[in-house]
């Protein structure tokens, strides 16, 4: 049965491609040869112009590709109050069969109480919203978890925050506040990209976490705690969804393992609508753990690699659809690309015949398998 409601049965993460002239605007802009109202300019055109593209496709939901930013979360992350760019360096390794890359940033550093100075990506929402014809405009944005994943307890001053408990309650607080000015402006479909939960399933990670000083057996019930706290008050019509993946940059990824670490208490503890969940390769583990999901939440598979631009079947997708629901019923999937086209603003290895190909694949298979 189609759905009329987030997540929808054909659905897609959210980045897309950039496209080259925007990639050159943005170059153009960098060195100083057009000024931000032609910058703009070009991401409009390129916004107006893949959501059309969407909509063409068949998707019910459409995201402005999310071309306005350089990095899937990050640009968030820095625009919270109290949130600043430290001088060192944020690297996490990124790895494939070719071998290991890095995807490096300014380090965050919390010096000042976190909040909310303005509401983050409206203007982007706002545009997004005036240009849909069909579908469900849906924004994307980071969750809490990311701001303390990415920084870990040296990112926050101890002059600031002696409490830690004290930063976990700002966090939450300005993401609600987030939460509600953004229902105001009329969003009924929010994600939040979480990569940390599928992260811990990994015990390497979870290595990490411990040493850098966090309870790493625990970590997930944290974060899980305070995105409910987040999502508290938000709005009636408001569908909330959470992408996990293990890594997607330039084609390449940072973790591995199934859910079986998070799976229990992520389905049944966090209080969202649905899941995306990666599953286009061995390295996310088998669908046991969707046995743990609840009625009444849909969980969306990524069953369609976005980091190669080989084609799947529609007979092996609806294979893999099949078998997940010998673990949670049919009515309660979705599918979806295992992660965005494009999460950063280099995109993956794929181009964009393979992108269209691929979300057509899938609304195509939808159809199929759902009517």
């Amino acid at each position: 049965m189609k759905r009329t409601t987030p997540p929808f049965r054909a659905d897609h993460v959210g980045s897309l491609l950039r496209p080259p002239e925007l990639l050159q605007a943005r170059a153009d802009f960098a060195a100083g040869t057009i000024d931000r109202a032609a910058l703009q300019e070009a991401e409009d055109t390129a916004v107006r112009q893949v959501v059309a593209l969407q909509e063409e496709i068949g998707l019910q939901s459409a995201t402005d590709g999310e071309f306005r930013r350089t990095s899937w979360h990050m640009d968030f992350i820095y625009q919270l109050g109290g949130i600043t760019r430290s001088d060192d360096q944020l690297q996490v390794a990124f790895k494939n069969d070719e071998g290991t890359t890095f995807f490096t940033s300014a380090a965050l550093k919390i010096s000042g109480k976190v909040r909310l100075d303005r509401p983050i990506f409206a203007d982007a929402f706002t545009y997004l919203k005036s240009v849909v014809r069909a579908a469900e405009p849906k924004l994307t944005i980071p969750s809490p978890s990311m701001v303390h994943y990415r920084g870990g307890p040296a990112a926050i001053d101890p002059a600031v925050y002696g409490d830690v408990e004290d930063f976990w309650e700002d966090l939450s607080a300005a993401y609600a506040e987030e939460i509600r000015q953004l229902g105001e402006l009329g969003c009924r479909y929010l994600q939040l990209d979480d990569t940390s939960m599928a992260y811990l399933n990994d015990p390497a990670q979870r290595q990490m976490i411990s040493e850098r000083g966090d309870d790493a057996e625990h970590q997930h019930l944290r974060y899980i705690k305070q995105i409910n706290l987040a999502l508290k008050g938000k709005p009636e019509s408001m569908r909330v969804t959470t992408h996990s993946c293990r890594g997607n940059f330039q084609s390449y990824w940072a973790a591995e393992g199934g859910y079986d670490f998070v799976a229990e208490a992520l389905f049944n503890e966090l209080n969202v609508d649905g899941f995306f969940l990666e599953y286009d390769d061995a390295r996310s583990g088998d669908f046991k753990p969707l046995r743990f999901m609840p009625k009444g939440k849909m969980v969306v598979l990524g069953l369609v690699t976005t980091k190669r631009g080989d084609l799947e079947t529609k007979d092996y997708l609806k294979r893999r659809i099949e078998e997940a629901s010998t673990y949670v019923p049919l009515e309660q999937i979705c599918i979806s690309p295992q992660c965005g086209f494009s999460s950063t603003v280099e995109g993956n290895r794929v181009s964009l015949q393979d992108e269209i190909a691929k979300l057509r694949l899938i609304v195509e298979t939808a159809t199929e398998v759902w009517g």
